[in-house]
């Protein structure tokens, strides 16, 4: 990939320009096809297909075979419309139920087999970040704003200003959960529709305080629910679309009046949204009724949209070959920053994993670069809880913290490669298997142990081969001669090696 005269992404593709993403929500699956020029936005085609991964799954947590298939035809029908599309011009992201799902490592193989690309699990407050980067980019303003989005079985809501979302949370409460559990039997009553409410209230109840009506200024609502609910208001004269408790107490009350799903009987009311409308208004009506929310009006944009506007800059970034520019980059220096991290230190060892990587793996893959690059610049954040055995206080700290820009794969990708930093190598046997990893974590553990010391280091000293799975290292005997101890260091390493893993170390000094 190269970038044009203005700094356009200039792909080998039958599309050049266009980005896509795929939204495996709860409820629905959306492909969003979209191009950006000089920073305006035009969408090329928009499919959904209403996929109920949420509703499948079952009393033990696990995804159904069912709701497995309905999710995997889905797809192949998406990788139909995407073909002739480059890999970096297409991320796919998954959101609660397949961060739910306890055989979601099981459906994810057989997905990605089935669409041809990655997928990406991204955390609750990553969906909600990039919830705010699609409403904000496509409705934009400067006034403090409030944005919630209703998905199956989350529920976000952002505090933001401008393009900045100040604070961002996601909460596990969602349309398709509660409609399950308070009217999955078909009958709508009074009870039910009071027990839904408590139950929502409960779940939101913390953030009263912090997303109370003094700090914003307006309320948008993004996504499926809202939309829904707005256009039955529309379709009803009710309202102009925009939604009000007046409004939600109307709706519940024809409802009630129904008194069975099957049987409402709304203008404008889908046939894919009447199983979950019930849970959804009670979701509304609470949200209402405790944060101040007078008027809430549909946005325009939504997670597709922020995926590929955020997709867009890290293509930039790739382009122009400026790292940093991407969030992922700040993210890690807030990490940095937030955990004490000895940034020489790091500075020091990235440059010789990267150079030894280079050496190794010439070919590799940017993304697989970057995250031992991630991977050597938080190596030692586990120092702040404990220098013994800092290396899985590090890998248990980057499995679980929030990371914007990250998907929850991707931290794991990286918390492994952290894990594995020094010790025995059984501790990520899995991991291994895969010889990218191996190289990756290689070379992380050489470059570490070149700079144990925690000095200035030569990065010429040392030099990396690989014949297939065989790698050799090279040094001057001079060097090695004056410098023992990472000798020895260097021998136990190759004996590490030796006992298990997918690649062996000789020395050549």
């Amino acid at each position: 990939m190269t970038a044009t005269a203005n700094g356009t992404p200039d792909f080998d593709t039958r599309w050049p320009g266009q980005l896509a993403a795929i939204d495996m929500g709860s409820n629905s699956f959306r492909l969003e096809i979209g191009q950006l020029h000089q920073g305006r936005y035009r969408r090329v085609d928009y499919l959904k297909e209403t996929v109920r991964l949420g509703a499948g799954l079952d009393s033990n947590g696990f995804l159904t075979e069912e709701a497995v298939l309905r999710g995997l035809a889905c797809l192949a029908r998406f990788a139909q419309r995407l073909k002739g599309y480059a890999p970096q011009q297409i991320r796919a992201v998954a959101t609660q139920t397949l961060r739910e799902a306890r055989n979601r490592d099981a459906f994810l193989a057989r997905a990605q087999t089935v669409l041809g690309r990655p997928i990406e699990v991204i955390s609750g407050r990553e969906e909600a970040r990039l919830i705010y980067a699609g409403v904000a980019r496509l409705q934009p303003s400067n006034v403090p704003r409030l944005v919630i989005d209703i998905g199956g079985r989350s529920t976000e809501m952002i505090l933001g200003q401008g393009r900045k979302a100040l604070r961002a949370e996601s909460f596990q409460v969602g349309s398709v959960s509660l409609s399950m559990r308070y009217f999955g039997d078909g009958g709508i009553t009074e009870q039910a529709f009071r027990a839904a409410q408590v139950a929502a209230g409960a779940e939101l109840e913390e953030a009263l305080e912090p997303f109370a009506p003094v700090h914003w200024h307006e309320a948008l609502g993004s996504s499926g629910t809202v939309g829904a609910v707005s256009q039955l208001l529309a379709a009803s004269g009710i309202s102009d679309g925009r939604i009000t408790a007046e409004g939600l107490r109307w709706l519940i009350e024809r409802c009630l009046h129904a008194g069975r799903v099957d049987r409402i009987d709304l203008p404008g009311l889908k046939e894919d949204r009447r199983a979950v409308i019930a849970g959804g208004l009670a979701i509304l009506y609470t949200l209402a009724a405790n944060f101040g929310i007078d008027v809430l009006q549909p946005a325009r944009g939504a997670l597709r949209q922020g995926v590929i506007f955020d997709l867009d800059e890290r293509l930039h970034a790739t382009a122009l070959e400026q790292d940093g520019h991407d969030i992922r980059d700040a993210t890690v220096r807030e990490l940095q920053r937030r955990f004490m991290v000895d940034t020489q230190q790091a500075q020091r060892v990235s440059t010789i994993a990267e150079r030894l990587y280079e050496q190794v793996q010439p070919r590799a893959g940017r993304e697989a670069r970057r995250e031992l690059l991630w991977a050597c610049a938080l190596h030692e954040m586990g120092m702040m809880v404990s220098h013994h055995d800092h290396h899985r206080h590090s890998a248990y700290l980057l499995a679980h913290v929030d990371a914007p820009g990250f998907s929850q794969s991707q931290q794991r990708r990286v918390a492994d490669l952290v894990l594995g930093q020094r010790g025995g190598l059984r501790k990520v046997e899995a991991s291994l298997a895969q010889e990218t990893f191996a190289w990756q974590v290689l070379c992380l553990r050489l470059a570490i142990i070149k700079c144990h010391a925690r000095g200035q280091v030569r990065a010429d000293v040392l030099s990396l081969a690989r014949s297939g799975t065989q790698a050799s290292l090279d040094f001057p005997a001079e060097w090695s001669a004056l410098h023992p101890r990472t000798l020895f260091l260097l021998q136990e390493e190759a004996q590490a090696w030796s006992r298990g893993g997918v690649l062996k170390l000789a020395l050549r000094g």
